[in-house]
Order: C-alpha cells, then structure tokens, then sequence
C-alpha cells in the first residue's frame, strides 16, 4: 500500500495502480484535484486536502482509519520553482521547501513506521540545476545517510506511448540493505511513437466555454470544453500546423507527438486546424489518460491538472520497473 504525497489528479498513481500496486492515501493542497482523484477510483474517499507543511502521523491515521504503514511513498512536489516556463527563478522561493518535505515524510515513516520498500518522486528536469543542483544533492545526501541506494534518471514520455514529448526527473530510492536497486532497471520504451492524430484526430467540435454551461451540453466527454477562441490570429491563418515557437499559441502537428503539455494561463496548445485551442479532454488524451478518466471543477482547474500530470503510461513503465526489482508482491 502507497502514500501518494502532491497527488495532483492522479496521473501517477494510475499508472502504479495499473502495475498491481494500491494507494492507501493520496494528499494535495488542490480540492479540486482531490475531487478528481477521489471520483476516479471505487471505494472509500482515499484523497484529502491537506497542506503537507502541517501533515504528521494522526492526521493520517485518521483519514485511513487506523495506523497507516505504507510500503513505499510516491509523488510530485509542485515544480512551478525549477521549470523552464519560470522566467524569474528565486533560489529562494518557498515552493522548493516542498522537495524536503516530501522526503523528510518519507524518511519518517521509513524511521517510525517502516522501513520503506521504496520512494520515488517525479518531477521536472530543471530540478537538477535548481540552485547550481544543491537542492537534489543535498536530499539524495540524506536519503544514502538514512540507508538508501539513489537513482537519479530522466524518461521522456512519448518513449511509453504518450502522443508529446514530455520529460520528466524521477528520483527512486531503495533501501541498501534489500538490494532491490541491483535488480532494478532502467524502464525502456516500447519503440511504439503516437501522433496527436492518434490521439484525438475525428473528435467532434467541443462545447465553448459560457456561463450557465451545464455537463450535459457537452459533447463526448464532460471535459471536452475549451475558451473561445477570441484571438484574430484564430482567424486570420497566421497559426501554422507544427509551428510552436509563439509560447502562447503553439500549434500542434497531426503528424507528430505533442510538445510539452505545460499549460500557463490561457496558453493551451493549438489545435492542428489553428482554429482553437486544445479542449480539456484532448489535453487529456495527448497526456495518456484514459477515456474514462474525469477531471473535476471550473475550466481553469482542469487545465491546472491536466499540465500538471504525470502521463499514467510513464507513470505505469517506471511503476513496472520497481515492482520486478522488489520480486515480492506490491
């Protein structure tokens, strides 16, 4: 059983859930991420909100309902500090606090409750020369201090299937002394490269954003909605097929995988035809969620999980790969 810490919507646990494993408790500061989390799994509500900076021990019996001793612990600590997309990085902003506090958590239920079978945490490149790289050397210093064998590594999603290029860090740790990191290896791709036609090439127009706008007036899927495309660029063919150096208005190629799913404010991707831009549910599709998955809440919170996720596909390869290292059931 797993602790999913910054949970977001989902994405990663899917993918370890699709593996064989299960998610005790899932936790982010995000209600609306939580609802989604919560209304695409059976059973009891398993996601709270909560704010990770305060979280300890009772907080989490209660909420499992008796003493919680996961096996291993999973998550993305927010990476708004370290992506590329930040244009005035602070070495001293508070957000990359959360990177300690995902494993200092860890590091306490391995110490109290433990010991761990493993901890892995997701995030984005750019986490590795945050700070001239003291804030990743510093936390894989304590892991090997409290016993651990480290692996830093990076996978790009459309390696696993996912219709975009999307790379990702992810930090995995074992404990030494089970050697489960000698058995562990990287997760290869499938050789098997989607297209954005793939993906969501013959869906039907989506449902424009207006107010009053009930679920049921949208076609498809409850999430297939997007903003009106207000911008003349919509309409005066400037917006170019495969043409993604405007950082507002990328416009997606048929042909090939997504760039980078990596939404700022009203800046999700164009749509191949350059009329619109991506609906939620396409966004969804281009990030390898199922067709079932749901997102919960106002549009913007729905473009806020989806740029968000981790793609389950890579989420599910990299789950794979540590569950043939642990060669015990999950």
């Amino acid at each position: 059983m797993l602790l999913s810490l910054y949970a977001g919507c989902g994405g990663l646990d899917l993918g370890f859930e699709r593996a064989g494993f299960s998610v005790g408790l899932a936790y982010d500061l995000s209600s609306h991420a939580v609802s989604s989390w919560n209304r695409n799994r059976s059973g009891c509500s398993r996601g709270h909100v909560a704010d990770l900076q305060a979280v300890g021990f009772p907080d989490m019996d209660r909420d499992h309902g008796q003493r919680f001793a996961p096996s291993g612990v999973v998550g993305g600590p927010p990476c708004q500090s370290f992506s590329r997309a930040n244009r005035s990085p602070s070495p001293d902003d508070p957000r990359s606090e959360l990177v300690r506090r995902f494993f200092t958590l860890a590091l306490r239920f391995h110490r109290h409750r433990g010991p761990l079978k493993f901890i892995l945490m997701e995030n984005v490149p750019a986490l590795e020369n945050f700070q001239q790289g003291r804030l990743l050397r510093r936390e894989v210093a304590r892991l090997e201090e409290n016993g651990f064998d480290v692996s830093v590594f990076l996978a790009d999603a459309a390696a696993h299937s996912v219709p975009q290029h999307r790379n990702r860090l992810f930090l995995l740790a074992f404990p030494a002394r089970a050697r489960a990191m000698r058995r562990w290896s990287l997760p290869e791709g499938n050789g098997q490269v989607k297209t954005v036609a793939e993906a969501i090439r013959g869906l039907p127009k989506p449902a424009y954003f207006e107010a009053g706008l009930e679920k049921d007036q949208i076609p498809l899927h409850e999430n297939h909605w997007c903003m009106v495309p207000r911008s003349r660029r919509f309409s005066d063919g400037t917006l170019v097929e495969g043409q993604t150096s405007a950082r507002s208005f990328k416009t997606l190629a048929w042909d090939k995988p997504s760039v980078t799913a990596s939404y700022g404010h009203r800046e999700v991707h164009v749509h191949p035809s350059g009329a619109r831009r991506l609906s939620v549910f396409e966004a969804m599709k281009i990030q390898g969620f199922p067709d079932d998955y749901v997102l919960e809440g106002t549009l913007s919170a729905q473009i806020d999980q989806v740029s968000e996720a981790v793609p389950p596909p890579l989420a599910h390869a990299v789950a794979h790969s540590i569950r043939s290292a642990l060669k015990v059931r999950a």
